[in-house]
């Protein structure tokens, strides 16, 4: 799941990224409101960060030009002011939710969990397929009941692919989904966590799960798909 973070304290923003990123999170950072807005006209956020004092317009100011720009992303607005008024104000401009800080940095992740649910109702907190189970809450991995420790990228990666069973995944797109901002095009740091991953997921399978489409990209399913 991508988050973006508009905050322009680079300390705080920072700390932000690095301890979604050890929840397995994509997280990129946008250090003032006409950054964030640009980066979230595409659309490729499951998630948006916003704090409410920007250098050059308010966070109030950027959740309304997004919303009148028609993006709904979920929104989680960030701010020093705690007030009961400056709450409604956010919420009214169209924020999903509201944390004041300081904050502890376990209530921020089980906010953007909510926030993350919120956006996809439906949305179960476990992934299954083919006796391969991913706890999104726990954070843990089994396939047919024994246990399979993933790296946070691992598990980010093995998370996009379960939600896109049977579909034939360009590299690009994964990058846009898993990586952050920072991935050079010409690396083949894609290709070795594919091969991670599937070593973890498929050996000792007579079932293999990751395929590999020559020329295309990767897909995630039972081999009948193909």
């Amino acid at each position: 799941m991508r988050i973006l973070v508009i905050e322009d304290n680079p300390r705080m923003a920072g700390a932000i990224q690095r301890g979604l990123a050890e929840h397995g999170y994509v997280v990129d950072v946008a250090h003032t409101g006409f950054e964030g807005e640009e980066r979230c006209a595409d659309g490729q956020y499951d998630a948006i960060l916003l704090d409410l004092m920007l250098p050059d317009r308010d966070g109030v100011e950027v959740c309304k030009n997004l919303r009148r720009r028609g993006v709904r992303t979920p929104l989680l607005m960030l701010t020093a002011l705690s007030g009961t008024q400056e709450k409604i104000v956010g919420l009214d401009a169209g924020a999903d939710d509201y944390l004041a800080k300081p904050f502890e940095f376990e209530e921020l992740v089980a906010r953007v969990r909510a926030l993350l649910r919120r956006g996809s109702a439906s949305e179960s907190r476990t992934l299954r397929y083919e006796g391969l189970e991913l706890d999104l809450g726990k954070r843990s991995c089994t396939r047919d009941g024994q246990k399979i420790k993933l790296t946070p990228k691992e598990f980010a990666l093995l998370e996009f692919l379960m939600r896109n069973p049977n579909k034939v995944l360009p590299r690009m797109t994964i990058v846009e989904k898993v990586w952050d901002m920072s991935y050079e095009p010409a690396s083949n740091v894609i290709d070795v966590y594919i091969s991670q991953l599937r070593k973890k997921i498929d050996r000792d399978h007579e079932q293999s799960l990751i395929h590999t489409v020559v020329s295309a990209g990767y897909r995630f399913g039972v081999a009948e798909h193909v």
